[in-house]
């Protein structure tokens, strides 16, 4: 496989693979709050418009969450 030169330089040139795993867990975790701030930022300001079915207006939100 191969990595895109600009996500290759993001990553912290290791000897092992044990070292190279905490690395990525350690940014994992940090992506993972950061989603976790943008999907509820989205989920708590989008309103419903009135101009949809209130279906549609929950389908939108439960497909922002996949």
């Amino acid at each position: 496989m191969s990595i895109v030169s600009n996500i290759k330089s993001a990553l912290s040139k290791t000897d092992s693979l044990r070292e190279f795993m905490k690395f990525v867990e350690e940014h994992s975790q940090i992506t993972d709050k950061s989603l976790a701030g943008t999907l509820m930022s989205t989920l708590t300001t989008i309103k419903f418009d009135g101009f949809r079915t209130m279906h549609k207006h929950v389908i939108e939100m439960t497909n922002i969450l996949q």
